[in-house]
């Protein structure tokens, strides 16, 4: 059975599995703080819970729990080693916490997932002139894969070599679909 979650501070919802939303609704600790009701979307885009709490001393402790980490640890604690240590989702919603949708990943992988800060919209893709450059990182050095007419022709170079080289840990690019007309000046008589 598939649990839909609503957040506090948006309109989304979290995706949980019937075993995980149990255990989160079941968990003393949990249900004391009432964490399945006081979850909110962190500014990373995942599902987090955070509590201020007065300290006996004086001051405060901010305490805060990531919903993909805490489950990670107690359902898929087998996958995790030396260098696969972040959680990550398999098909890039962080709101997906589905256990067959998490899977923890070495640091490299988890930066080649990360959504593109490109210019022009797709990973390994930069404008220059008029033409685009695709390139690749191997090794922490940037590889030149090619120069093509549209940004798409070098999306789709990056993403074949992206599953050359690094098989399902790369990063594809999603290609965006042509609009009809796009990019033509229309006159006006």
């Amino acid at each position: 059975m598939l649990y839909k979650v609503k957040l506090k501070n948006a309109n989304d919802t979290i995706l949980l599995d019937d075993k995980v939303y149990e255990y989160l609704t079941s968990d003393p600790y949990l249900v004391r703080v009432d964490f399945i009701n006081n979850l909110r979307k962190h500014s990373s885009g995942c599902a987090v819970f955070q509590k201020t709490w007065k300290k006996a001393d004086g001051g405060y402790k901010t305490e805060t729990i990531y919903l993909h980490k805490i489950i990670a640890e107690k359902f898929l604690s087998d996958g995790r080693d030396g260098k696969r240590n972040l959680v990550g989702a398999k098909n890039g919603n962080k709101l997906d916490c589905r256990l067959d949708n998490l899977v923890y990943r070495s640091r490299s992988v988890a930066s080649r997932k990360r959504k593109s800060s490109s210019k022009v919209g797709y990973t390994g893709v930069y404008k220059e002139n008029n033409r685009y450059r695709a390139v690749i990182s191997v090794n922490r050095k940037s590889v030149h894969i090619g120069m093509f007419s549209t940004a798409e022709e070098a999306a789709l170079a990056y993403n074949k070599m992206s599953r050359k080289l690094y098989g399902d840990d790369g990063k594809i690019n999603v290609i965006k679909p042509k609009i009809e007309g796009e990019g033509k000046l229309e006159s006006t008589k």
